[in-house]
C-alpha cells in the first residue's frame, strides 16, 4: 500500500502593510536636511540607533542632493535592519526635495513604505563623473590607466543600474523608461510620482 504523503501547506505570504495615516508622520523619529554626505551619515546612526526599540521608524529627508555611496550607506542600514528585525517597519518621508542621493536613498525603501509631502519633487539622474585622465608613461602602463577609468564607470553604471530596478520596482515605470530620462534629469511631482506607483502616497 503506497504511502501517504500529508500536502505541505503553503507559507502565508506576509501582509501587505497598510497605508499610514498623516498622523503616524507628526513626530519622525529620524529626521535629516540638507547635503547627503558622512556628516549626514553621522546624524542619520545616532537618531538611527535611538530608535531601536521603536516598532515604527520614519525617516523624514529633504535634500538637493550629495554622495550616492552615503546614500547607499544609510539604504543598506535601512535593509539590514526591516531584513533582521521584521516586525518593524521603517518609512520613508520626503519633504520639498529629494533630488539625486535622495532618490538613490528613497529607493531602498519597499514602495508601500515610501511617502512624500504634498508639492516635494523627486529628480532621478544618472551619475555624474568628473575626472582628468592623464596619458603618460609607457604603453602598457598607459592601458592600464584607461582600462581602470573604463573600470570604474562600468561598475558605477552597474550601481546605478540596480538602485534604478530598485526604485521602479511594483510601479508602472520601466527600467527603459528610467535610463531613457535619468541623464537629462527627471523630475516628478509627487502626486506624478503616486500615479506612477513609484511612492504609496502623498501627504
Amino acid at each position: 500500500m503506497p504511502t501517504q504523503v500529508s500536502p505541505v501547506s503553503a507559507v502565508p505570504a506576509p501582509p501587505t502593510p497598510r497605508t499610514l495615516p498623516a498622523c503616524a508622520f507628526k513626530s519622525p523619529l529620524i529626521a535629516l536636511s540638507g547635503v547627503v554626505d558622512y556628516e549626514m551619515y553621522e546624524k542619520f546612526r545616532k537618531q538611527f540607533d535611538k530608535a531601536s526599540d521603536q516598532e515604527l521608524v520614519v525617516i523624514e529627508l529633504s535634500t538637493l542632493g550629495g554622495d550616492p555611496e552615503v546614500a547607499r550607506m544609510m539604504g543598506e542600514d535601512v535593509r539590514f535592519a526591516s531584513e533582521m528585525e521584521q516586525a518593524r517597519r521603517f518609512v520613508f518621508l520626503g519633504k520639498a526635495a529629494i533630488y539625486s542621493a535622495g532618490t538613490t536613498f528613497m529607493s531602498f525603501f519597499a514602495r508601500q513604505n515610501r511617502y512624500l509631502a504634498r508639492g516635494t519633487r523627486l529628480m532621478i539622474h544618472e551619475r555624474k563623473l568628473a575626472k582628468n585622465l592623464v596619458i603618460d608613461g609607457p604603453l602598457t602602463t598607459c592601458l592600464a590607466t584607461v582600462q581602470a577609468t573604463l573600470n570604474e564607470i562600468e561598475c558605477s553604471i552597474a550601481i546605478q543600474n540596480e538602485g534604478f530596478q530598485n526604485l521602479v520596482l511594483g510601479s508602472s515605470v520601466t527600467i527603459e523608461e528610467v535610463l531613457k530620462r535619468a541623464p537629462s534629469n527627471w523630475y516628478l511631482e509627487a502626486e506624478e510620482a503616486r500615479q506612477l506607483g513609484l511612492i504609496e502616497a502623498v501627504l
